[in-house]
C-alpha cells in the first residue's frame, strides 16, 4: 500500500472566453459596479430641528469618534510592530514600534487632552 504518491505537476490553464463572453462580463462588471455606486452614495440625511449648537456638538463627536478609530489602529500597529521587533532583535524596529504605540494612544485619547487644555 502506497501513502505517498508521486505529485503531479498539473498545469493550470485559463477558461476559453470568446467575445462576446468578454464584452458580456465587462457589462455585467460595470453594472454591478455602478449600482454599488450608486447605493453607496444615496443616504438620507436628516436636519436636526433643535439648535445648532447640538447639531455642531454631534459633528465634534463624530469626528473624534472618526480620530479615535484611527487612533486604534495605530496602536495596534504598533503592538504588532514591537512584538515583531521583539522577535527579530531589531533595535530600530523596536522604536518606531514604540512611537507608533506612543502616537497612537495620543491619538485615541485626542479628544480627552484637548478638554483638560481648554479646561
Amino acid at each position: 500500500m502506497k501513502f505517498i504518491s508521486k505529485i503531479q505537476k498539473k498545469e493550470t490553464r485559463r477558461l476559453p472566453m470568446t467575445g462576446k463572453v468578454k464584452k458580456g462580463f465587462r457589462y455585467y462588471c460595470m453594472a454591478v459596479l455602478t449600482l454599488t455606486a450608486v447605493f453607496a452614495m444615496s443616504t438620507t440625511a436628516f436636519a436636526a430641528g433643535g439648535d445648532p449648537l447640538t447639531v455642531v456638538n454631534n459633528l465634534s463627536d463624530f469626528i473624534f469618534g472618526f480620530i479615535r478609530a484611527i487612533g486604534l489602529i495605530l496602536l495596534g500597529f504598533g503592538i504588532v510592530q514591537v512584538g515583531l521587533s521583539l522577535k527579530s532583535h531589531d533595535p530600530s524596529q523596536r522604536a518606531n514600534g514604540f512611537l507608533t504605540l506612543a502616537g497612537g494612544i495620543i491619538i485615541v485619547f485626542a479628544k480627552e487632552i484637548l478638554t483638560l487644555i481648554t479646561g
